[in-house]
């Protein structure tokens, strides 16, 4: 799992410029933390490529940018992510005339596009984003995973093409200038801290969308998609249902225990933490591995302070104990205290480039920070509410038919959050309703489907192609700022494609959220986990993060000439502040981001303008 940076122009030698190099060495050394162990640069005379590593599999012969000479040509690699089916591609390949200097999955992705080009990439499994410079043909490929698990952004300026993992490193490049426009405020604040696929916030830089490729070259940049969703008919019975689910869900999480460094689980008692925790020790004990390591967060008094809600229906630590006896792991708790919470809403702020999920966000920063020090991988539950149909909005028909996002319901709140001069020149519902309706459009319904699958189908594409793309965003960013490799079983994009096309009815099997995955794993948990109601990833209730975050916004507003005065409404921020966030009648996002963490929000929006200058362009 790395970082990666670069730059391209087919039209004038790079070489030319002497301080180009000094200009990718500047870019690569910003993406240290997702690659602390080794830093490495390519260049030829039209492309400049960086790297940055963190070592998993093979030290000695998975070192980056990698170059393979074939017939004639030269192909150089930089590749951040981790291919599951490396073994059964090297075995194609060999059997091909290829031969390995090791075990990596970077050569293995690499001799693989020499042998199959583009075809090959709908049949990586894998979590990845990696460029691919040919340099005899002149030409660029930049690819990206089925679901955007890995990061990849760009943009394009004076016949060059820059690149990179994150936004911060295209941003050190001294062509790129920083700006805001229409609909990047769009994009922030209609409907972040979610984004729509490929669109970037900052003005002109782009993102790779999931599932796609580029291709630049001396006709210039042209995007293709390589794989997506397809509707079809589904004619297994029930019990093949079940077993066909029950064997992908098994394989994915063996595929993904492969690693040389030491390797955890995220585990917070809840249904899909405890799913991947058991597959994962039942295989160890086949293996006669030591038992896995678990890592569960908590905050400070939170025991205290819990309180429940439909959204939240009860704490973890009874559960976390409970699957720690019955499949003997070796369990963590790690236990985060209000202050830290506060202090790290800038880095995390940094770690995604943008304002994000507040302490979400800096949460998952902490919690990925303590795992670091004793594993360098760790897998996690994230993305099975999204496949198997856990969310409430699956269920509430005020979701359903709320015309919009459900998740990001808010609109009138967040128009009247812009600055009242940006106010009047920015309509966020034609925006919002613009995206929304894109997404739609692109939905295949089948004759067959019954309404009710029709509108699940709906549901669950927004839910797959825009909510859970941001958790991975956060998971990404929060967990690779501290060098620690997160991978995500069941985003297998086989698993995926088949429980699309599963209709409503046995999905959610006993008008249950996530009936069907309760079903088939009554056999491999305890029956209290299998029943836990859905509980989201843990927040904290003690009254003293109130008091920090408004301790930190009441500071920011103190300062007429703060930078979010000049983006945000004054007025209106100060309303929240003075009613401890009530002002803002629904959550900014999702069901968490309420009072404290709106305020948390906003900090962050402020620590962002100070940090990056952006200009603004109405």
């Amino acid at each position: 799992m790395c970082g990666f940076v670069g730059f391209a122009n087919i039209k004038r030698s790079l070489s030319e410029n002497p301080s180009n190099l000094n200009i990718l060495k500047d870019m690569t050394r910003t993406l240290s933390k997702r690659g602390p162990d080794e830093e490495n640069f390519f260049t030829d005379t039209n492309a400049y490529l960086g790297h940055r590593r963190l070592i998993i599999i093979d030290a000695e012969n998975g070192k980056q940018p990698m170059t393979y000479f074939y017939n004639g040509c030269s192909y150089t690699i930089v590749y951040n992510g981790q291919l599951y089916n490396s073994d059964d591609l090297r075995k194609r390949l060999i059997e091909c005339g290829h031969k390995f200097n090791g075990y990596c999955d970077t050569e293995v992705i690499l001799k693989s596009f020499v042998q199959w080009g583009s075809d090959i990439f709908k049949d990586l499994n894998g979590i990845f984003s990696f460029a691919i410079w040919n340099d005899t043909k002149k030409e660029l490929f930049l690819v990206r995973d089925h679901f955007g698990i890995k990061p990849l952004y760009y943009t394009l300026t004076n016949n060059s093409i820059i690149f990179a993992s994150e936004v911060k490193a295209i941003l050190k490049h001294p062509e790129v200038n920083i700006k805001l426009d229409k609909q990047g405020i769009c994009e922030l604040f209609g409907l972040g801290p979610a984004h729509t696929p490929g669109v970037g916030i900052f003005k002109d830089i782009f993102e790779i969308k999931p599932a796609h490729y580029g291709v630049f070259n001396e006709s210039g940049f042209k995007t293709f998609r390589y794989w997506k969703l397809e509707s079809l008919p589904h004619k297994d019975n029930f019990k093949t249902t079940c077993d066909k689910i029950y064997s992908l869900l098994e394989d994915a999480v063996k595929r993904q225990l492969i690693t040389d460094v030491p390797l955890c689980a995220m585990l917070s008692g809840g249904l899909d933490s405890s799913i991947i925790v058991a597959f994962a020790s039942n295989y160890y004990k086949q293996i006669n591995h030591p038992p896995l390591e678990t890592f569960s967060i908590d905050y400070v008094d939170n025991d205290k302070n819990f309180v429940k809600s439909d959204f939240q229906p009860n704490s973890d630590n009874h559960y976390i104990d409970v699957m720690v006896q019955n499949f003997n792991t070796n369990h963590h708790k790690i236990v985060i205290d209000t202050p830290e919470l506060a202090k790290n809403l800038e880095d995390a702020m940094i770690a995604r480039d943008f304002p994000g999920m507040a302490d979400v966000d800096s949460s998952m920063l902490l919690f990925c920070k303590n795992i670091r020090k004793e594993a360098t991988v760790a897998l996690s539950g994230e993305c099975s509410d999204e496949v198997f149909a856990g969310y409430p909005w699956f269920f509430r028909e005020d979701a359903l038919n709320s015309g919009t996002f459900p998740w990001s319901i808010a609109i009138s709140e967040r128009q009247t959050l812009l600055n009242p001069n940006i106010e009047k020149q920015v309509d966020l519902k034609d925006y919002i309703d613009y995206r929304y309706n894109e997404s739609i459009n692109e939905i295949t319904m089948l004759d067959e489907d019954s309404e009710d699958t029709k509108q699940k189908r709906i549901i669950s594409y927004l839910t797959i192609n825009w909510f859970m793309q941001t958790l991975l965003d956060r998971s990404d960013r929060m967990s690779m700022y501290n060098g620690l490799e997160l991978r995500v079983p069941f985003c297998d994009y086989r698993l995926v494609q088949y429980l699309w096309n599963i209709p409503w009815e046995i999905k959610a099997l006993n008008g249950r959220e996530k009936g069907l995955l309760r079903f088939i794993v009554k056999d491999l948990l305890p029956e209290e986990i299998v029943e836990r109601k859905k509980s989201p990833y843990p927040k904290t209730h003690n009254p003293t993060y109130l008091k920090a975050v408004k301790e930190m916004l009441t500071q920011i507003m103190n300062n007429p000439n703060a930078p979010i005065n000049d983006l945000l409404n004054r007025k209106y921020i100060l309303d929240i502040l003075n009613t401890d966030g009530t002002a803002f009648k629904r959550p900014w996002f999702g069901q968490l981001m309420t009072g404290p963490q709106l305020m948390a929000y906003l900090c962050q929006v402020n620590m962002w303008l100070e940090k990056y200058h952006p200009r603004i362009e109405i």
